[in-house]
């Protein structure tokens, strides 16, 4: 073979690898791209927020665009970044964030639409580029939700609790009740059952002013959609103003003996000693403060799960019998050898009967809770729906699991002296989005009427037929003892109902 035949066929050679080379490289895949914003698009401004894998190789190109009906709008572009922000998170992964306001956007209209992302990075040396495209489809709201009040006469004790009948437009909006920094969630009025009157954007919200807020406390109607366009309306209200007891609980060794070890045992977490008299005050004051605020956070989380049903229609049952020894939101004093050591507040109410009395669901539900609680001793909550919970502490016994369907008047359990308790007593309370409020209110009759019968009437919502109120008794399980200290006797009067 010649030498110029031999220098054709390497040329030929080397265009023919070069092509495979250069077919191969366009093979490899271009950068991963991820739209983590934004799910929906507002009439203020949007967040646009992406991440590039490029396997550490520098990007080329990129953009981002948002694409309704033929048109498009340009989002951002790697040429001209403008106010964009980079983050390099690792190598390989590069974070691209921007705040888009709408109103630059011309010609954009409320529906649907789709962010789009393309981006490209060299390969083979730069000679060839491999580009990548991701798209999310959006949904552009320009407009604020739409709020009007359905009920009348809002009266709030303070402490207690109140219900809210509104309208919200569109309805699959998230809305609610805003008091103050605390926010109740609203529920669709198709959640009570029976026939409603107006269309699929009636809302129910159980709210409530707690025992620590001012009175001036400002309560609002609240909505506010996926893309970020919020409305409120001021609730007109009439606040009840009360006064909380005070009281002096005494704190003695005997009763320091009987409640801090167990209590430890329970929680390892707090890693306390509990040996000499001084050992066991100083764990006594963590139990009372931290561990109690801890179970206080417990409660309120516990309190989220709910279902937008309400699973109630009566009043509910109060412990049957029983003495009232503490009422909700005592304000106590603890005091030992003669002097003041704590001060905590007490959010339920204390009821005694007889040593080990049964005590039954004040109304029916599903148990969300049945364990040891801290402070609480074994505990019970039920759900009731739509945000409304009751608590049921210091048992000796506990006849439900997690998840059960309990009924109105059905045995839960048993009075005890668990958790921190001074004496054989049932401590109740009503739960409101997961914060206690005084359930003197929850027991009495004309209180339902007025405050939650009334108002679903007026809205045209008619309530289906009441719950089943009582098992038979094939149906109720054999009690269980739960798996705590064993209680012991009623402590003295002056130590009753301590917690």
């Amino acid at each position: 073979m010649s030498l110029k035949a031999i220098s054709v066929l390497l040329v030929a050679l080397l265009l023919v690898g070069g092509g495979v080379a250069f077919y191969l490289a366009g093979q490899e895949p271009g950068p991963l791209l991820t739209v983590r914003q934004p799910t929906a698009v507002g009439g203020g401004q949007f967040t646009l927020e992406l991440s590039v894998d490029s396997d550490g190789t520098r990007l080329s190109r990129a953009e981002a665009r948002l694409e309704q009906s033929g048109l498009q709008f340009p989002l951002f572009s790697l040429s001209e970044p403008g106010d964009a922000q980079f983050v390099q998170e690792n190598p390989g992964r590069m974070r691209i964030t921007r705040v888009v306001a709408t109103g630059t956007l011309k010609g954009l209209r409320e529906g649907p639409a789709r962010v789009a992302v393309t981006a490209a990075h060299p390969v083979l040396f730069g000679v060839r580029q491999v580009e990548s495209t991701v798209s999310r489809d959006v949904r552009v709201r320009l407009t604020p939700p739409r709020l009007s009040v359905a009920s009348t006469r809002h009266y709030v004790n303070l402490g207690g609790a109140e219900l809210v009948v509104y309208r919200v437009s569109p309805p699959d909006v998230a809305s609610g009740v805003q008091v103050g920094e605390r926010y109740y969630p609203g529920f669709a009025a198709s959640g009570v059952g029976g026939a409603i009157a107006s269309g699929p954007g009636l809302r129910l919200a159980f709210f409530a002013l707690l025992f620590d807020q001012d009175a001036k406390t400002p309560i609002r109607v609240v909505a506010r959609d996926e893309a970020g366009n919020s409305t409120s309306v001021n609730l007109t209200h009439t606040i009840l103003p009360g006064t909380f007891a005070e009281s002096r609980v005494p704190v003695d060794d005997r009763f320091l003996r009987r409640v801090v070890g167990p209590i430890l045992k329970a929680t390892p977490d707090l890693k306390l000693p509990d040996a000499t008299p001084a050992d066991r005050l100083a764990a006594f004051l963590v139990i009372n403060g931290e561990l109690r605020r801890k179970n206080s956070s417990q409660i309120e989380a516990i309190g989220h799960d709910t279902v937008p049903e309400m699973l109630w229609r009566r009043p509910f049952r109060r412990l049957g019998r029983a003495k009232p020894e503490a009422a909700f939101a005592d304000h106590r004093t603890y005091m030992y050898d003669g002097g003041e050591i704590d001060q905590q507040v007490h959010l339920g109410a204390d009821l005694a009967s007889t040593r080990r009395a049964p005590v039954t669901a004040a109304n029916t539900g599903r148990v969300l809770f049945a364990a040891y609680l801290g402070i609480y001793g074994n505990c019970v909550i039920i759900d009731h729906g739509m945000g409304v919970q009751s608590l049921y502490a210091h048992l000796s016994t506990v006849d439900v699991d997690q998840g059960d369907r309990v009924l109105r008047g059905e045995t839960i359990g048993r009075t005890g002296t668990t958790g921190l308790a001074g004496g054989d007593h049932l401590h109740f309370t009503v739960l409101v989005a997961g914060r206690p409020v005084d359930p003197i209110e929850w027991w009495d009759p004309h209180w339902i009427q007025d405050r939650i019968d009334l108002k679903l009437a007026e809205a045209g919502i008619v309530a289906g037929a009441p719950k089943v109120d009582a098992p038979k008794p094939s149906a109720r399980k054999a009690p269980r003892v739960a798996p705590k200290p064993k209680p012991t006797r009623r402590a003295p009067a002056t130590g009753r109902g301590r917690r």
